[in-house]
């Protein structure tokens, strides 16, 4: 039995059942998992398939911000290095949006080089979204402060993976002509 696929699995699983009232913001309302499996494979694809404790974090880096899932629980179901991933992106919302996303800049630099990763699988994943599904109620004006925002949070991740940061560049560069056009 191939027990790297068992804990890949369980970590996919894990993560649909937590998120499975979510729906993107986008305008075509697509389940969260979408999402999440995107990051998953942008992951597992940047590192050929062989971290399974990055492509984990893939499926399960937003639980601990929109679930009831906590760190000990991840710490219980996928180990200590799989919660310590996900602790590093996880945001903290008690705090205002904006203090959020200054964190995230102020922070990104400091990152782990899997933290790194995640990170710029996420936003790519998101600049995905924003150009095939905006969210409903962002005007063009905030739709490119956030074009803006991702790419200042990559730009102090840089260096961690030749292929990850072309996907990046290149949804970056689709977002941008969709909207400053």
């Amino acid at each position: 039995m191939n027990n790297d696929l068992v804990k890949l699995s369980q970590a996919a699983d894990y993560a649909a059942r937590q998120h499975a009232a979510h729906k993107r913001k986008g305008i075509r309302g697509e389940p969260y998992i979408n999402h999440l499996i995107e990051v998953a494979t942008l992951l597992a694809e940047a590192t050929d398939g062989n971290d399974l404790v990055l492509v984990q974090g893939g499926y399960l880096h937003d639980t601990v911000e929109d679930t009831d899932t906590t760190p000990a629980d991840l710490v219980r179901l996928f180990g200590k290095d799989v919660a310590d991933l996900v602790a590093e992106v996880t945001d903290d919302k008690s705090l205002p949006q904006k203090d959020r996303k200054r964190l995230q800049v102020e922070h990104a630099p400091h990152l782990s080089p899997r933290g790194k990763l995640l990170k710029i699988a996420d936003k790519t994943s998101n600049l995905r979204g924003i150009v095939s599904s905006p969210p409903k109620d962002w005007s063009r004006e905030r739709l490119l402060e956030y074009i803006d925002w991702a790419e200042e949070v990559v730009r102090a991740c840089r260096g961690a993976n030749a292929r990850l940061e072309a996907a990046f560049d290149k949804a970056h560069a689709e977002a941008i002509e969709h909207y400053k056009s």
